[in-house]
């Protein structure tokens, strides 16, 4: 009989195919990142800085955490259920079309509603993302692999400044939406054509879904769920209000904005493949796979937070803000490489996604909480002092905030090892269906 050559080969995949696979989550990502920036960066200045104020700025980020937090409520679990293609798909189309409707806002509650349904559809892509990762690479692979996917955020943070500026001053911000939105279309097309579960995963991928009490009362899943309260916000506020930092302190416009705010980015996208990679290095020198994790997080996250604490004594312009700003940022996406590797060390392949929605309602919560008080902390203190003074009492703030993570992540949230019960939850189903 001649085999299809569309059909999913029944032997493991080739290099080839996995790094095609991946640069989807990768792809995605960057415009994940694009859409979620372009408002931060259209608002700094210009006709939408007269429409929105700082406090205005923070509620409106808020909106689109609080629909993250919800979001990743479910997205995770809809995903493992309906799979990774279909489940991919549906969250790009959703926060594809949100991005196209900033381009009708007329008012800070119009910008909030959009914010609110990008938040929606854009929390899904990290748990499809961790879901595809763990369909198509092993375990020792997959810090590089979660690595190279997240650095899309760092990317889409690099691309976004020069970009939006560049649209915005030719085009307007509303036809700005448009373009950028637009591009998620063609992603959707190509990612339902290509992607396919390879034969390896299909089973496991597919066994029955654990229900989500059982997931959030196990000490690894509400540990970790607690660890981004902390930390994820932080990355927020690096790449939502660096546009605004750069103005107010510093009397940037858009265009110098535009050329110079990338560079955090893109040495957090230099964090993001190295983090993994040192991951990878020392377990092939024999370190286990869950000391060499905790390592890794613990040695990234303390950067991050040194960074931001120590960062007001050494700022002087905006060059060595943007110094301190790039090692948070490099700090962080290493860090995160590696915690993004921690689902599929400990629960089954079934609940990867799952895990991550779940530990992600974390990011959203915390997120919502401090953008709104980074907002209300900017606008009061800088009016009884100075922007400087403002900003880099919340920069300290994350930093301390950054370190409460790392400390949870290193003693509270045990050992990255199979979680037993979890397993043989699923185990049990494969076997009974196999009967």
């Amino acid at each position: 009989m001649e085999s299809n050559p569309l059909v999913a080969p029944s032997v493991a995949p080739l290099p080839r195919i996995r790094w095609l696979m991946l640069s989807f989550a990768f792809a995605a990502t960057v415009l994940n990142y694009v859409d979620r920036l372009a408002f931060n960066y259209l608002s700094a200045n210009g006709e939408l800085r007269e429409l929105i104020p700082n406090d205005a700025f923070g509620y409106i980020a808020t909106a689109f955490f609080v629909a993250y937090m919800l979001s990743n409520l479910v997205s995770g679990f809809i995903i493992d259920k309906l799979g990774t293609r279909l489940g991919y798909s549906i969250c790009m189309a959703f926060w594809t079309t949100a991005s196209l409707l900033h381009a009708v806002a007329r008012l800070p509650f119009h910008f909030g509603i959009c914010r609110f349904l990008l938040g929606i559809g854009e929390a899904g892509n990290w748990p499809a993302a961790i879901k595809l990762t763990s369909e198509w690479f092993t375990p020792e692979e997959r810090s590089t692999a979660t690595g190279i996917f997240n650095s899309g955020a760092a990317i889409g943070a690099v691309v976004a400044p020069p970009l939006i500026a560049w649209l915005g001053m030719n085009y307007g911000w509303q036809l700005t939406f448009v373009i950028i939105g637009s591009l998620g279309y063609l992603w959707l097309a190509l990612f339902w054509f290509t992607y396919y579960t390879p034969e390896s995963a299909k089973k496991a991928s597919k066994a029955r879904t654990i229900p989500p009490l059982k997931l959030i009362k196990t000490k690894f899943v509400y540990w970790f769920t607690f660890s981004k309260i902390f930390m994820d916000p932080v990355w927020y506020f690096i790449t939502f209000w660096i546009g605004r930092y750069l103005v107010d302190v510093h009397g940037w416009g858009l265009e110098k904005i535009g050329w110079f705010a990338m560079f955090p980015f893109i040495v957090a996208d230099i964090g993001n493949i190295l983090g993994g990679i040192f991951t990878q290095v020392i377990i092939r020198r024999g370190t286990p796979v869950s000391k060499a994790r905790k390592i890794a997080t613990g040695f990234f996250g303390s950067l991050l937070a040194l960074s931001l604490i120590l960062g007001p004594f050494v700022i002087t312009g905006p060059a060595t803000a943007l110094v301190v700003l790039s090692i948070a940022g490099f700090g962080y996406a290493a860090y995160t490489s590696n915690t993004m590797a921690f689902p599929a060390d400990v629960v089954p392949l079934s609940a990867t996604a799952s895990v991550w929605g779940v530990a992600s309602v974390g990011a959203g919560l915390g997120g919502a909480i401090f953008q709104a008080l980074s907002g209300f902390t900017i606008e009061h203190i800088s009016k009884a002092y100075n922007y400087t003074f403002a900003y880099h009492a919340v920069f300290v703030g994350y930093g301390i905030m950054a370190m409460i993570a790392v400390c949870i992540i290193l003693f509270a949230l045990g050992p990255l090892q199979k979680d037993q019960a979890l397993h043989a939850y699923t185990e049990n189903d494969i076997h009974s269906e196999a009967a």
